[in-house]
Order: structure tokens, then sequence, then C-alpha cells
């Protein structure tokens, strides 16, 4: 089976403060024309199942690619953005003089965000859904829309890395990483991919 992990297209919050749970953050007119542009890129792939986080900004994003190929997306709680707590809705100013916030970044394994969530307790919460999603869809190809650290973290479990270094992995508004779910193991094929 085949995962394509989609991170929602661009909005508003992205380099300026931390969107999270956070109801109501939609797309940019940027992340619309990039969420337009998924049909045509991922055209070829063989998608024959879609799912999406609740949050707007994951929905509006796999709409385009649902219309084109009607498929109905199914939503999936598990697929949610990490759980920032007392971080969301906060800008980065506020944040870089915030000793909290540099704990939480220097060790993702075991500091949680104030009111929030372990990267650890996103990752489980991710990598369970994703597991649900692959017995769903034993063979084929399965579009996933979700968000920048719940795939991040998701990619981490299935390539053996450390929560600790995530920030060496990038996962960019609109990008598409590629996952193979074998008997053996994963593979994976293309990460970050835009």
């Amino acid at each position: 089976m085949r995962l394509l992990l989609i991170r929602h297209a661009h909005h508003d919050y992205i380099g300026k403060a931390i969107a999270g749970w956070l109801p109501g953050v939609s797309l940019s007119e940027f992340g619309r024309t990039q969420a337009a542009a998924l049909p045509k890129r991922l055209a070829r792939s063989g998608i024959s199942a879609i799912y999406s986080s609740p949050l707007e900004r994951a929905r509006e994003t796999a709409a385009p690619l649902a219309a084109a190929l009607g498929v109905e997306v199914e939503i999936r709680d598990g697929l949610r953005e990490m759980n920032f707590g007392e971080f969301t809705g906060r800008t980065m100013s506020e944040l870089d003089i915030n000793p909290l916030w540099h704990s939480f970044n220097l060790s993702r394994s075991n500091t949680r965000a104030p009111g929030g969530e372990l990267m650890l307790e996103t990752q489980a919460r991710m990598v369970a859904e994703l597991e649900r999603i692959r017995y769903a869809n034993h063979d084929g190809v399965v579009a996933v829309f979700s968000h920048g650290e719940a795939i991040r973290s998701a990619v981490m479990h299935y390539a053996g890395i450390p929560l600790d270094l995530y920030q060496r992995i990038e996962i960019h508004p609109a990008s598409v990483s590629t996952i193979d779910l074998f008997a053996h193991g994963p593979r994976i094929v293309r990460l970050n991919e835009v």
C-alpha cells in the first residue's frame, strides 16, 4: 500500500504564529492556488481513497483533489495537527522570548506543550490512524491530508528517527511525502515533494 502524506496548503499563520488546533484557519489565496494544483500533480498516482484531518485548512486542501477524482473525503480526528496547548495562537516573536518554547523545541520526546501534547503522543495518534487506514485499504494508493508536525512525526516513526531530531526534516505546505507500507516494513519513497 502507498500513503501520500500531504500537508495542507499555505495559510496566513505560517511563519507568523502557531495555528495548532485553532478553528477557522482557512487557506490563503496562495494556499488555494496550491490546493488547486494538487489534482494535476497527483493525476497519475492512482489514488483510491482520501482522508483528512477535520481542521479547515486540511479539508480545504483535500477538496480540489476529491472533486477531480470523484472521491469522498473521509474525516479522521487522528490526523489532526499536534496540540500546542498554550502556544496556540501565539506569534513567533512572543514565543521567541518564552523559555518554555525553547525547552519544548530542544526535547520534543519528553517536553509537553503546556496544556497540550507531547510530540510522542502526536506521533502515536497519527501512526495509529495511518495503520487503521492501511488495514482498510490493503492495496492501492491513499491520499492523507494532515499537518506539518503530525506528518513529520509519522515520517520519523517509519524512518526510525528519534523525535528530538525533528528539526532535520522539513514538511512544506502542500508537500507530498510518499511512504510504501509492506508486510516486511515501510519504505520512504519521497519526502517533502513540492
